[in-house]
């Protein structure tokens, strides 16, 4: 992810802008009162309502203490929403509130009418041609007005997202678009830098992987954080120019302790430490997983929401299989990719970095055991999981895919018959996996009600 689009992401900054913005317009209306004066603008004069010194500094400091209150309340409103999410959806997505566009707006829109009215308010003042009489912008009083107008239709807005943007459809549609994003970045048709023939870049890159373990330069991390971006393209810059090759032990998402190690270089004679600093800087860390370039991110929080869902104290199967529907739209766009291989090569064709990659199965895995261990409870939860199994694998023509997901099939009915369910219960899942397993290309699943 590049600073402009972190930085876009923040919540203060679009305020910020709006505020910018605000004060240009202020000082831009009081600089054209200035050159207007009492000037008789014709038919155009009954668009400005000219009420006096007193009377606009009323309504300028009515206008900015009603604007700083409500941004006050919206701003709890906004903090509420965010602990009532994260208590029962997950805390990871309070990130989602954060960058939200409409609440950065409502909250900049606020607070820049609020700024505006005070640098207006400001300028209101005895003239220094010792009349005594008050220079008043009525231009930007009445443009104070207008923004005031604005902003009561911006509080309604708000009250309307913010009750849309607590929904569980909401929140888990905002996960699933990062999903989907998030595999269109990092599964393309062809990837950058990637070899033509997989099989043999792959084996090249266990070549490359083993020799590295015997001879290779260990970079340790200076900090402790979350992966969060890897710049591919700059590291086979990098590795081309000081003819090395650079095998990376993280990937994004993946947790750092300071002296952790990066990644392993080969040769060693080759490697300065200007190389070791300029690999860091390629390797961003934060505080947090984000789902830029993270796709394990998105498909964990969504199987978090689920997995709270079926918790005791919630008992709403009904979320669990929202965000299994969710899940399957990400994890089914992704089984029509192809992985990409873990090694990059230069424009020459020779082999320069080395780099991890989350596999379908990886994220198959992670939710299907997720299910097995916290929806045995829910027969409904557990056939949608085997929808799920079927829609991908309709999707993936992977034969290692289709064979680990008929494994977990397989072991998703086996733990609900330890469970002890109704006859009933079972047999209906039973029947159910049989015909997911039949279309998997598996065998039937062993009748395991007598155990």
């Amino acid at each position: 992810m590049s600073r402009w689009a972190r930085l876009r992401q923040a919540f203060w900054f679009l305020p910020a802008v709006l505020c910018a913005l605000a004060a240009v317009l202020a000082e831009t209306l009081i600089f054209l009162d200035q050159q207007i004066g009492e000037v008789d603008l014709g038919p155009f004069g009954v668009l400005i309502t000219r009420v006096g010194e007193s009377g606009s500094r009323d309504l300028l400091g009515a206008v900015a203490a009603s604007m700083l209150t409500v941004a006050s309340t919206t701003f709890s409103i906004t903090i509420a929403v965010l602990a009532l999410s994260s208590s029962t959806y997950g805390p990871r997505l309070v990130r989602n509130f954060m960058a939200d566009r409409g609440n950065q707006f409502v909250l900049g829109i606020f607070v820049a009418t609020f700024l505006y009215s005070l640098l207006v308010l400001r300028s209101i003042r005895v003239l220094d041609d010792g009349s005594g009489e008050y220079f008043v912008p009525h231009l930007a009083t009445n443009v104070a007005v207008l923004l005031a107008v604005l902003a009561i239709g911006v509080l309604v807005y708000f009250i309307h997202h913010i009750s849309d943007s607590v929904q569980v459809w909401t929140l888990a549609q905002q996960v699933r678009t990062d999903l989907i994003d998030t595999v269109d970045r990092l599964y393309p048709e062809q990837i950058r830098g990637e070899s033509p023939d997989v099989e043999e870049a792959d084996g090249a890159a266990k070549v490359a992987t083993h020799r590295l373990d015997t001879d290779g330069l260990l970079l340790a991390a200076h900090e402790t954080g979350y992966v969060q971006s890897v710049d591919h393209e700059e590291l086979i810059a990098l590795a081309s120019k000081y003819d090395v090759v650079v095998s990376l032990r993280v990937r994004p998402g993946h947790h750092l302790a300071e002296g952790a190690v990066l990644a392993v270089l080969s040769p060693p004679d080759r490697v300065d430490d200007t190389l070791l600093n300029q690999i860091r800087k390629s390797i961003r860390l934060g505080r947090a997983r984000s789902p830029h370039e993270d796709v394990e991110f998105s498909t964990l929080v969504l199987e978090e929401m689920a997995v709270r869902a079926l918790s005791p104290s919630t008992n709403d199967p009904y979320t669990a299989i929202n965000a299994l529907n969710d899940l399957s739209a990400g994890l089914i766009r992704l089984a029509g990719r192809r992985s990409p291989s873990e090694s990059r090569y230069d424009q020459q064709g020779h082999l320069r970095v080395v780099a991890p990659i989350v596999t379908l199965t990886d994220l198959l895995d992670q939710v299907l055991d997720a299910m097995r261990l916290y929806a045995i409870g829910h027969p409904s939860v557990l056939h949608r999981t085997l929808e799920l199994v079927e829609q991908v694998g309709a999707a993936s023509k992977d034969p290692g895919v289709r064979a680990r997901m008929d494994t977990q099939v397989q072991g998703l009915v086996e733990a609900f018959v330890l469970s002890s369910p109704q006859d009933c219960d079972a047999e209906e899942l039973r029947r159910h996996a049989d015909r997911i397993r039949a279309s998997l290309g598996g065998s039937n699943i062993t009748d395991s009600g007598d155990r």
